[in-house]
């Protein structure tokens, strides 16, 4: 679980059971004990390397000083051409997209922009952990609606029940992390029955984290709100680039939203962030000028990655089913191991030399008996294949060790 720490007798935390993450949790664990780390999601590969010269492009060209609150004007104009390559409506970059710190600055921002003191906010568990905490520091009350496996599936008669007078926000994850699955278009017509359909003065707004819009598999379109013609009027939608160019360490991303929501957004933006690092907006930029289609080759990228995993833990005892989206994949445990995700975990850490990421934390409520942990995909290929090695020997050696019994 989450490391929580003591925050000393004389101070009032606001976020009394909020500790380290997860993922910091494991990836510190990793580097102790030298595992293969396919728990947190961050590529182990270098960057395409037209992308690093582009930074030393930017510098060499004096993008050193503070970039525009908004974000760079050129960059903002490349992402509106970006989005109407993809299939995407024609988006006004001066009023309608800003660059965040990454796409969890904009989600925060968003949030901290329409959530009121007493407001609900509907989340789907297994949720994103940055979405409870900062609806409770915005005054809010988060409701958890739970997707339950193996599908995962929204019930969305469920969330109709779940309204009420004090609903001001939805947020969905659409290719969902950690359940690896992506929305339908029926799925965004269902949400936008529920949010049109409210009484004058009890608008809801959502929040769509699309980050990992270009990550889905099997011929699968990505379905945003930036397109649908209820909800897009409606909707806060966050991307980020360090998904789909393979740098998560950039801390770069941006929310395209009606002008009316861009210009909420933009004042808290301008008091949080602010502005984002110049010159790495101006690499973005220029590789985008550059490469512009670089964003296609993503799915097909992951794509084989997911099916190499696949592939190397065929043998293993665990459960796959294929992921959707995402650069993550599941793995259902209940034919290796008879405990919770959390004790498994801690098992493959210490005994396979692999970390891998419990689903229960990103519940509020995890749903009894559930036997799945998450892995990550963006890796190279030795990665995969010696986390692979290690999960199946240790599988079929617990295996072993019960038909021995």
């Amino acid at each position: 679980m989450p490391e929580i720490a003591n925050s000393g007798p004389d101070f009032k935390s606001k976020l009394p059971d909020v500790g380290t993450t997860i993922f910091t949790v494991m990836s510190r664990r990793a580097a102790e004990l030298g595992a293969v780390n396919v728990g947190q999601g961050f590529p182990d590969y270098p960057v395409d390397p037209e992308l690093a010269a582009c930074v030393t492009d930017a510098v060499a060209a004096g993008f050193n000083q503070y970039a525009p609150m908004e974000g760079e004007v050129a960059l903002r104009t490349e992402i509106a051409t970006k989005i109407a390559a993809a299939g995407g409506r024609n988006v006004d970059p001066e009023s309608e997209i800003t660059v965040s710190c990454g796409g969890t600055e904009a989600i925060y921002s968003a949030i901290q922009a329409v959530v009121g003191q007493g407001d609900e906010a509907i989340v789907f568990d297994p949720a994103y952990d940055v979405y409870d905490p900062a609806i409770r520091l915005a005054g809010g009350r988060c409701i958890h609606i739970p997707l339950l496996p193996p599908d995962f599936r929204i019930d969305w008669d469920r969330v109709r029940a779940c309204v009420s007078p004090r609903t001001r926000l939805v947020i969905i994850n659409n290719p969902h992390n950690p359940a690896c699955t992506v929305a339908s278009a029926t799925d965004l017509d269902r949400l936008a029955d529920i949010v049109a359909s409210r009484p004058s003065g009890q608008a809801i707004t959502v929040i769509a984290d699309e980050v990992y819009e270009h990550v889905q598999y099997d011929g699968r379109v990505h379905r945003s709100v930036v397109d649908h013609p209820v909800l897009r009027d409606r909707s806060f939608a966050v991307f980020s680039f360090g998904k789909t160019l393979h740098i998560t360490g950039w801390r770069v991303g941006y929310c395209v939203a009606p002008p009316a929501l861009t210009r909420e957004l933009r004042k808290v933006h301008q008091f949080n962030a602010f502005s984002i690092v110049a010159p790495l907006q101006a690499a973005i930029r220029l590789y985008l000028q550059r490469r512009p289609d670089a964003w296609r080759a993503v799915a097909g990228f992951f794509g084989a990655k997911r099916d190499l995993l696949l592939a190397r833990l065929a043998d293993s005892g665990l459960t796959l089913p294929p992921a959707q989206g995402t650069y993550f994949q599941l793995a259902d445990y209940s034919n290796v191991a008879d405990c919770s995700d959390v004790e498994f975990t801690e098992r493959l850490i210490n005994d396979a030399g692999v970390a891998v990421i419990p689903l229960s934390p990103f519940y509020r409520d995890p749903p009894p008996g559930m036997r799945v942990v998450r892995l990550c995909v963006a890796k190279r290929d030795e990665t995969l294949i010696e986390a692979a090695a290690r999960i199946t020997a240790y599988a079929q050696g617990r295996a072993g060790a019960r038909v021995r019994a």
